[in-house]
């Protein structure tokens, strides 16, 4: 029955726009019910005639989002209203061939659809839907999974209609814990010394002493000192708590660990001298002029002299740290074809590096590309095309080599480039294995490891040794897999039964899972080889904790930021952030930074009423949970190291 041939008698004439809108959605499930009615009995009659078997299933009229709301027209106009999804017979033989299990699992699809279906038309007759329900029902990918979604009322959408389980997956799908690669690794010592086969491990205060009475040999007392630094590891309980008006977005310690900066929501980056850990000074504050959204990166030059920091723009500003220089910061313009043509903000940049002679800056953008750019001549020099989706993280392989770089994406993948031959877009090798896209990534420095964080919850460790060639690459296409999964980790909660191996094969060496790589893009690194013997691999994580893992991707211990920070903020005002639904004391740590040289960690979070703060925790190495040293533990002081009324000492 076409909408146009309605009787007058059908239009509705109530006044009350909510009495309106259900009237004409009532018209709107009789429709689609006599329609499903005539097209089930022309169905039968075809099958008896023809011995050919109609299945029916739900197509997708118009996968364009962008023209629904020409398609689609408001109840409240008057207008007739048309579902964009319509029933329509897929001819299917009842042949055999060889696509048995491909008619199957369109069988399968079928009646799931004709389930999706007969819920809608059953629930016509038992109560109202509401309006954002039926529209999502309309604009909806999946029915089945629309049915089931928690109202505003919360409780669920249900109308009898059968709901086919899919089977439990494998529970051994995930990698093994503790990794037999990573012990391996624990063993090589690459990453730190071990005394795992000794019988009795020894107490940190028996290390002291034998260091101090000096009986062992050269070899014992070394690994006696390597044992003592990578086992004292940062406390629960905050030293002292640095408060910010916005969330903070990332915070690193310089390589030598006297220099701490901070970057704000607010597109300020806050600096500080460290080179007392437990005992900051503040330096300055320098501000990105035009920035959207937020700050996005930041990056130290190797001598410390400059900071290059960035926004969702074509831009990188470029701040001297000396606290004595006020001056406005530079302002690079990376947006610049090779023939000189300069453009305004055609592209963000979502992450940014110096280069280890401090000549270069490589940047990942959201045009799906890889920017390399020369600071002097202040020219860009390569523009790649490397990525099917954003880069979100790049970094080089080797702090004291400027060849080779790493690049991460969106698209799910790691690339590997040589900085000599980017000129044919041509990548030197890749990483796959992450199913969903990448939020960050970290070399070890050495040219042969480096570490990401994924969207589909797992941080992964890999080798340069076991990168995947560009000509095998290009033959598995293994992006054709993971395109357009669509988990939208800003807002949505990660079920780790979609969670499956790539189906073209994992090249990392350990993968760890804990940590949660939702709402933003959590950063994760390695542990400083001074003051950990790079023993470990540490993330952030949306559950307001630091997550710090052994080689072997076994919890080595949990720094728990919502804990030691809530009611350390007394002031009520509140400001709207992000997705924010809650007043309460929330905690989202998206980056952290160990001290080089001292057991000590700085987290960088959102936090506070509904986590539109920011604060950045430092945590060190402590057995108890107070000392007698000055500062005390536990003080909260402002952006610039003041005490505050609104702030109060936990």
């Amino acid at each position: 029955m076409d909408t146009s041939d309605r009787d007058s008698s059908a239009q509705p004439v109530s006044n009350d726009p909510q009495e309106l809108d259900e009237e004409l959605l009532s018209d709107w499930y009789i429709q689609q019910q006599e329609q499903a009615a005539e097209s089930s009995l022309n169905s039968d009659q075809d099958e008896s005639e023809s011995g050919v078997h109609y299945e029916y299933v739900l197509e997708d009229a118009e996968d364009d989002d962008d023209d629904d709301d020409e398609d689609y027209h408001d109840a409240e106009d008057g207008e007739d209203t048309e579902t964009e999804r319509e029933v329509a017979g897929l001819l299917t033989s009842n042949g055999d061939d060889d696509d048995g299990e491909e008619n199957e699992e369109d069988s399968d699809d079928a009646d799931d659809a004709l389930d999706g279906v007969q819920a809608i038309l059953d629930g016509a007759g038992i109560g109202w839907l509401s309006r954002a329900q039926v529209m999502a029902l309309l604009r909806g990918r999946n029915i089945g999974s629309i049915l089931v979604e928690e109202g505003d009322d919360g409780e669920f959408l249900s109308f009898g209609a059968r709901r086919r389980r899919r089977a439990p997956p494998d529970p051994n799908r995930f990698p093994k814990v503790p990794s037999e690669k990573g012990i391996e690794l624990m063993h090589s010592g690459v990453f730190g010394a071990t005394d795992a086969r000794v019988h009795k491990q020894k107490q940190l205060a028996r290390r002291i002493l034998d260091r101090e009475l000096g009986f062992d040999t050269r070899v014992d007392r070394q690994k006696n000192q390597d044992m003592m630094a990578q086992n004292m590891l940062p406390s629960n309980r905050a030293e002292m708590i640095v408060h910010y008006d916005s969330p903070v977005y990332s915070g690193q310690f310089s390589e030598d660990g006297n220099f701490f900066y901070a970057c704000g929501h607010d597109f300020k980056v806050r600096m500080y001298d460290t080179s007392n850990p437990y005992n900051w000074k503040y330096y300055k504050t320098v501000e990105y002029p035009f920035g959207q959204w937020t700050l996005t990166d930041a990056s130290l030059s190797p001598d410390n002299k400059w900071l290059a920091y960035t926004s969702i723009h074509s831009s990188v500003c470029l701040a001297p740290t000396d606290p004595n220089d006020r001056g406005d910061p530079y302002t690079l313009n990376l947006d610049a074809g090779r023939g000189g043509h300069r453009g305004y903000h055609n592209f963000g940049i979502w992450s940014v590096r110096f280069s280890g002679d401090g000549r270069e800056l490589v940047a990942g953008t959201n045009k799906c590309s890889i920017i390399v750019y020369d600071i002097e001549s202040r020219t860009v020099l390569h523009d790649v095309q490397g990525h099917e989706d954003d880069v979100n993280a790049v970094c080089f392989a080797d702090k004291s080599s400027p060849h080779i770089l790493y690049s991460g994406s969106d698209d799910t993948t790691i690339k590997v480039w040589d900085r000599r031959s980017m000129g044919d877009g041509r990548p030197a090798g890749a990483f796959i294995g992450h199913t969903e896209g990448l939020t960050y990534i970290d070399s070890k420095g050495d040219g042969r490891y480096i570490l990401s964080n994924g969207k589909d919850q797992t941080m992964k460790l890999w080798d340069l040794r076991n990168v995947m060639s560009t000509d095998r690459f290009s033959e598995l296409n293994p992006t054709q897999h993971t395109a357009g999964r669509g988990f939208d980790y800003r807002m949505g909660v990660y079920n780790d039964d979609d969670w499956e191996p790539h189906p073209s094969g994992d090249n990392s060496v350990v993968t760890f899972r804990g940590h949660k790589v939702l709402q933003t893009l959590i950063r994760c690194h390695f542990s400083p080889p001074s003051s950990t013997n790079s023993r470990y691999v540490y993330s952030g994580s949306q559950d307001g904790k630091v997550w710090i893992y052994n080689m072997d991707a076994t919890v080595a211990s949990v720094i728990d930021v919502n804990k030691a920070t809530r009611g350390s903020r007394t002031s009520q005002r509140r400001r709207v952030f992000y997705y924010d639904e809650s007043p309460s004391w929330r905690t989202c740590v998206r980056d952290a930074s160990w001290h080089p040289n001292a057991p000590l960690l700085v987290a960088s979070a959102w936090n506070g009423a509904g986590a539109s703060f920011g604060t950045c925790s430092v945590h060190s190495f402590n057995e108890a949970d107070d000392d007698e040293a000055e500062p005390r533990m536990g003080r909260s002081v402002d952006e610039q190291l003041r005490t505050d009324p609104s702030l109060k000492d936990v």
